[in-house]
């Protein structure tokens, strides 16, 4: 068995029948404890209930397949080890998360933070993922997840600044700021409660109450806070169809709630889509899953961009800039602009293929083949001469095949006192190059760029899928303040 080293977003599958997944990191005095976790969530990306959390005050699943083995210190280094029987996970549980909180600090006090996967049997090492965080309280550190028939794992290093309690409201269990009535339970001292049923439940340190539904029915309790602000209203909303607008509205949601747990509340930014239109993208252009990964990024651009608007560019061979994305005219720029690049043996310059529309791009002058530097670039020159006091969030969305790495790291390290962060999401395992690596280079003042891949997006919820798309941009978004990129 050969160990990988993974850099965020990559996966690999799992053929150990039984695992250990440990989270390390540098003993040292004054650094804050960490506790591993696991959460047990079904396809729908929630928990049953709070059976399926794991932790040290409730060691063991009661299917017997995920056990908290402890802590041990040698050697000047910390890990907290979970168990996980793969054999003995429930059919009805799709995903297990690898997670972490921290006890009177932050993630960022932890050095070598490191999730370790290790066969259980033989404690051979198959995957490490060294992660890297800030002012971070709560941490998923990996997956392990059901797909085509076998397990796999995935690195996913997401930080939560709103501590356990934003990453349980994640996943299905409901938050409470203030303890409603409740039986007698036994507690630590200075520790909040869980309560799902009327036995007694067990304690979640460091974070507030916890109730989950039981029988249908959700234990009460006042609010201690205002309610926060609700998703913006976008121009033109109310045109949009039915079923369309209410989407929107749970998506705005959820774009909303996933900033208010990086601490990124009610913050403004200008969103750019970059598509890939290469050969290879065909099949995710046919099966309509580019259209839908669109519809998913408006409502990140309705949430965030004052004005509801979303600029965009398409490319393979070329770049080509695409017109701007109005949410009131979702429905039509889907159909006449999500289009893949195509082969033009007899195209003749200037001369546009039959049929199209004044505002549509003729894909035979995009080409087919992967050039994302030149994208980069034009996107860099548009923001240069198109100035705004937010800063420029770039969703970049490719299936890989990258092979310029030279020219794209020169030019994202030429972005770096530029006031864009650079969000690149793969669709599907394959080759993206120096994009994998580029939170590892050094030689950067910000960390101007993030990644990951997904096997396939249209599986993934949209809750976890706006929380991994901005989950760095609002530490990105304080280093370059600190930098004098951004104005305070």
């Amino acid at each position: 068995m050969t160990a990988s080293s993974l850099s965020k977003g990559a996966n690999l599958p799992v053929a150990s029948p039984a695992v250990r997944a440990e989270l390390a990191w540098s003993d040292g005095p004054g650094v804050p404890a960490g506790d591993a976790s696991a959460l047990l969530l079904t396809a729908d990306g929630r928990v049953r209930d709070d059976d399926d959390f794991v932790f040290f005050n409730q060691p063991l699943h009661a299917s017997g397949a995920v056990r908290h083995l402890g802590k041990q210190t040698a050697g000047g280094v910390t890990t907290d080890t979970l168990q996980v029987d793969l054999r003995a996970v429930e059919g009805a549980v799709d995903r297990v998360l690898l997670c972490a909180s921290v006890d009177g600090g932050v993630f960022g006090q932890l050095a070598g933070l490191t999730l370790c996967l290790r066969d259980a049997a033989t404690q051979a090492e198959i995957a490490r993922f060294e992660m890297t965080a800030t002012t971070e309280t709560a941490f998923i550190g990996g997956e392990l997840y059901r797909r085509g028939g076998q397990w796999k794992f995935r690195a996913v290093g997401q930080g939560y600044a709103s501590g356990l309690a934003g990453l349980a409201t994640d996943f299905g269990i409901t938050v409470d700021d203030a303890p409603a009535p409740a039986a007698p339970q036994a507690t630590t001292p200075g520790s909040p409660q869980i309560s799902a049923q009327a036995p007694p439940q067990a304690m979640i340190p460091g974070s507030p109450q916890v109730t989950t539904q039981a029988g249908g029915h959700r234990t009460p309790a006042p609010p201690a806070h205002p309610a926060p602000p609700g998703p913006r209203l976008s121009k033109g909303e109310e045109r949009l169809p039915v079923d369309m607008r209410k989407r929107l509205s749970l998506r705005k949601e959820a774009v909303a709630v996933s900033l208010r747990k990086h601490g990124a509340e009610g913050v403004t930014a200008r969103v750019i889509l970059v598509l890939d239109a290469s050969g290879s993208m065909a099949f995710l252009y046919s099966k309509g899953i580019v259209a839908d990964v669109v519809e998913r990024m408006a409502a990140v651009a309705a949430q965030l961009d004052d004005d509801g608007e979303m600029q965009a560019w398409t490319f393979a061979s070329n770049p080509a800039r695409l017109p701007d994305l109005l949410i009131g005219e979702l429905p039509d720029w889907l159909r006449l602009h999500v289009r893949v690049g195509e082969v033009g043996l007899f195209h003749r310059a200037g001369k546009r293929k039959k049929g199209l529309r004044d505002e549509q791009v003729d894909m035979r002058s995009v080409g087919i083949q992967n050039e994302e530097q030149k994208v980069i670039a034009e996107v860099r020159s548009y923001v240069r001469e198109n100035p705004t006091a937010a800063p420029t969030l770039v969703l970049f969305f490719s299936d890989g095949g990258v092979y310029r790495n030279d020219e794209i790291e020169r030019q994202l390290r030429d972005a770096v006192e530029e006031p864009v962060f650079w969000q690149f999401v793969g669709l599907g395992k394959s080759n993206y190059g120096v994009l994998e690596r580029f939170d590892t280079l050094p030689g950067r003042r910000v960390d101007n760029v993030g990644f990951f891949a997904v096997d396939d997006i249209s599986t993934v919820p949209d809750t976890e899928l706006y929380d991994r798309l901005l989950s760095e941009f609002p530490d990105w978004m304080a280093a370059a303040r600190r930098a004098g990129i951004l104005r305070p």
